[in-house]
């Protein structure tokens, strides 16, 4: 039986909105950052009705959950918990970084087994990275998305690095990298929708009071000493 689904991300400067009901899957990726917390709903709101859905009628609702913009995953986990809240059903919180490593899968050819590594620009000089495995129809996480600089990433990875690279942040890295590169997401909003589907599938819904963003960067600005300090250092 097809899960009737709704999955949202804004956790990057493009929005993604997907949703899934007995007649297919709608995914729309467009222009996010500022514009998110003015244009997120109404496109729900479109695409719902283009599946004839009410809120309702939804089994669960899906949101990137992080890492990325501050802003963006404050937006994305309150309307989820908002929507979630009304309509008494669960939230499937979906790690932003396997979005891009889902995509990469795709793009690659769907193969049996993929590993991948995927770095976003973090901006700051820094990058959100995580390592993913897909084996047996599944993704495996092998190294949790942390918050690092491009040197450090680059040694990281080292010489058994992941055997392909996604993500808006390979730029940054020291050297240009040997494996293959998909810089470019695709599709965002359809890779979104078919982690949902497997969340769905695997029970992992929680209640929306549990949803929390994923913040690896604690503290985004510095103050006027801390700034002067580092200029002399």
């Amino acid at each position: 039986m097809t899960a009737t689904l709704l999955a949202f991300d804004t956790s990057t400067e493009t929005m993604s909105v997907a949703v899934q009901s007995a007649q297919g899957v709608s995914a729309w990726n467009g222009e996010g950052g500022a514009r998110t917390s003015a244009t997120l709903l109404p496109r729900i709101r479109l695409l719902l009705q283009e599946h004839a859905l009410a809120m309702g009628a939804l089994d669960a609702i899906a949101f990137g959950a992080g890492p990325g913009a501050f802003t963006g995953l404050r937006t994305a986990c309150s309307v989820a918990q908002g929507l979630a809240f009304g309509a008494s059903r669960p939230v499937l919180p979906i790690d932003s970084l396997l979005i891009v490593a889902e995509d990469a899968r795709v793009q690659a050819g769907a193969k049996e087994t993929f590993d991948v590594g995927v770095a976003m620009d973090a901006r700051m000089g820094e990058l959100y990275a995580a390592r993913y495995r897909w084996h047996a129809g599944a993704w495996v996480c092998s190294s949790a998305p942390m918050l690092c600089g491009p040197m450090a990433l680059a040694h990281w990875w080292g010489d058994a690095g992941p055997q392909s690279l996604a993500g808006n942040g390979l730029h940054l890295l020291p050297a240009p990298p040997q494996t293959p590169v998909l810089a470019q997401v695709a599709d965002r909003a359809a890779a979104l929708m078919r982690l949902a589907v497997r969340a769905s599938a695997a029970g992992v819904g929680i209640d929306a009071a549990q949803a929390l963003p994923v913040y690896l960067r604690d503290k985004v600005a510095s103050t006027t000493a801390e700034r002067a300090a580092k200029a002399s250092a």
